[in-house]
This record gives structure tokens, sequence and C-alpha cells, in this order.
């Protein structure tokens, strides 16, 4: 359903209560803002906290996942069959 929202003379928009408690927007929340020509699309978004991992961490994690001997063949093998 449309609703006509005022623009502050700092370019902000208060989304009507309902709105925001159907789409579970909360203060402080994300949205996406998309620009679709004539229209502007807001969709409730995302944060995705991410970890930054050093080149020795990987190198440990890449040692500890490496297969040798008969497991790394019985692995090869299973997957040559599905083939």
């Amino acid at each position: 359903m449309p609703e006509t929202l005022v623009v502050s003379n700092r370019g902000q928009i208060t989304l009507p209560a309902a709105t925001r408690k159907r789409l579970g927007i909360n203060g402080g929340d994300v949205v996406i803002l998309e620009d679709r020509g004539n229209e502007i699309v807001l969709k409730p978004g995302v944060v995705v906290e991410v970890d930054v991992y050093s080149a020795e961490q990987i190198a440990q994690w890449d040692a500890a996942d490496r297969l040798e001997g008969p497991e790394r063949q019985r692995i090869v093998d299973a997957v040559s069959r599905r083939q």
C-alpha cells in the first residue's frame, strides 16, 4: 500500500512504524537502497562481520587439510567413479 513520506531538509525520511514492524527493521538497523530509475526501493539489510586471516593462518589450515597417501587416493578414486 503506497504511503506518502516527507523528506526533511537533511534528506531524511521516517519509515512508518507499521512498515518497520512488518519488515523487522529496528533503530540502528541497515537498509539497502536500490535506485531503479524513477523508483527507490528500500529493503532490510544484513551486516556480516568479516574476519581477515593472515597468510600464516591460511598456510596452517592448508597443511592441516592436506590429504596424504591412502586417504587421498580413496577420495580421488571415489570422485573418479562419479564422473
